[in-house]
């Protein structure tokens, strides 16, 4: 690490929170009165990961972590959907809400799940339908009608310039429980780079989950800077978020079916069929893609009904099956002879480019939390 002496000022090339961790790679200043106070010297910068380490060996060992991924991503698009039945009116809620934590990170503001939890209510100055717009890249008049949806929800409130968010309204939507999924799949990969001698602080669930909380005004910004880019990507994809999601149901049962029929026919061992299949689908080496494995007779067989994709995410049927009839009709799914729905090889194609985007914003919020961590 560069440190530059200038006017009693050291340029440090990562960024802190004053006297209590490091979180981050950029320049800014620290004076000798918070060097002194933070007590640099107990911090090994040598430990310190960064993106590209967590993202290659993330990949690397994809087999062992794509289960608990799908799981992961999975339970959060169901919470999306199930706050308000609807995915664009939590998109707003979050946008806003991310927008506050910025606010709160650029102030060197921290507070606790508990302490931002505390108030009912949440104050957004300067709030522009256009900025929101711009931000979720939604059409105008889609983002005015859903705040006025909520408004009449009562979860909004505008005062000229200004919003205020009414958390009584919508209490449910707590990330108590994605706290817990997200401390899971933190552990998982912290233990691949302990095996890498890349990481060697021990860590346990409820360690993470603890600091999850304590510092959950800037861990659940980094979160929702890994979460909506996301949602951004995939409703420009597939035209609106419940053709995503309902597509991403059948993706994720077609997944599972296709490594449970492969464990059976091997053992409990993974093979490298299947562990080429998970590596391949999700880091879009095209020379290798094996059509087999979305093609083939394994991963066709077994499908999954409009009526059970409605049970899994409590999308009603006919809006299911309505949406089936656009993936049908773009080739993103296709009916096997069980009438089931299951994947086409042409969609997989089409949506590596954004899952490339989705793991490399999974591998820097992974990485900033596994620093924060090392240091707390």
């Amino acid at each position: 690490m560069k440190i530059n002496h200038n006017h009693s000022n050291l340029s440090i090339c990562c960024k802190f929170k004053v006297g209590h961790y490091l979180v981050d790679i950029c320049p800014f200043w620290v004076s000798n009165l918070i060097f002194t106070i933070m007590s640099l010297q107990q911090i090994d910068f040598s430990k310190v990961l960064n993106d590209e380490q967590v993202y290659d060996h993330m990949m690397a060992n994809y087999d062992q972590l794509g289960k608990d991924w799908i799981n992961h991503q999975w339970r959060w698009m169901n919470a999306v959907y199930q706050a308000f039945k609807d995915h664009y009116k939590y998109m707003i809620i979050i946008s806003l809400v991310e927008k506050t934590l910025q606010f709160y990170d650029q102030m060197n503001i921290k507070l606790s799940y508990e302490q931002y939890y505390s108030k009912n209510f949440l104050q957004i100055d300067k709030f522009s339908i256009t900025e929101l717009c711009e931000k979720l890249q939604l059409p105008k008049e889609t983002v005015r009608r859903k705040v006025l949806e909520l408004e009449k929800l009562g979860v909004l409130k505008r005062q000229k310039k200004q919003i205020i968010i009414d958390r009584r309204s919508f209490t449910f939507i707590k990330p108590e429980n994605q706290m817990k999924y997200t401390a899971s799949y933190i552990l998982k990969i912290s233990e691949i780079l302990t095996k890498e001698k890349l990481y060697s602080k021990k860590l346990e669930v409820k360690m993470i989950e603890n600091v999850l909380k304590k510092n959950f005004s800037i861990c659940w910004r980094w979160f929702y800077r890994m979460q909506i880019p996301m949602i951004i990507g995939y409703h420009d994809m597939f035209e609106d978020l419940t053709t995503f999601h309902v597509w991403g149901t059948v993706c994720m049962n077609q997944a599972f079916n296709y490594k449970t029929a492969l464990n059976k026919r091997n053992g409990s061992n993974q093979t490298h069929e299947y562990m080429d299949f998970q590596k391949e689908l999700f880091t879009g080496d095209y020379n290798t893609f094996n059509e087999e494995m979305i093609r083939g007779d394994k991963a066709q067989s077994n499908g999954v009904s409009a009526m059970s994709v409605s049970d899994m995410t409590g999308i009603p049927r006919a809006t299911v099956i309505r949406k089936c009839k656009f993936l049908l009709k773009n080739d993103f799914l296709r009916l096997n002879e069980k009438k089931q729905y299951v994947l086409t090889g042409f969609n997989v194609r089409r949506v590596l480019p954004y899952q490339k985007l989705i793991f490399k914003n999974k591998a820097k919020f992974i990485r900033k939390v596994l620093n924060l961590l090392t240091i707390s």
